[in-house]
């Protein structure tokens, strides 16, 4: 089993940063990759970014490449997502998801909300 917990929610203007972390216990040697997944007011859930544990390696969606670094610190279990350059666009529940061998857990959410 794992357990998140997202931090570091919102609300900003839009152009602004932001940043989110995410704290990981339980079983992490399970854990092949760790990222952020969103949902919009209104829409479905949609993957943002992914971080692959032991080698760091990132992907984005195409919507927020260039604006959002996401990093992993495995010494302290931690997940985190910068965001730049914040869009009204990218308001929303922001969660913390870990890739356990074949199944995946989730964080509560994050609400973050960027003002026009």
């Amino acid at each position: 089993q794992v357990h998140l917990v997202e931090s570091g929610g919102g609300l900003v203007q839009a152009g602004a940063s932001l940043s989110l972390s995410c704290a990981v216990s339980g079983d992490t040697i399970g854990i092949t990759g760790m990222g952020w997944y969103r949902q919009p007011p209104g829409k479905e859930r949609e993957w943002v970014a992914t971080v692959i544990r032991y080698n760091g390696r990132e992907n984005y969606a195409d919507s927020v490449k260039g604006r959002f670094t996401v990093s992993r610190d495995n010494d302290k279990n931690m997940v985190f997502l910068q965001m730049n350059s914040l869009r009204p666009e990218d308001t929303g529940v922001y969660y913390c998801y870990a890739s356990y061998y074949t199944t995946e857990f989730w964080g509560q959410g994050t609400q973050v909300t960027v003002s026009s």
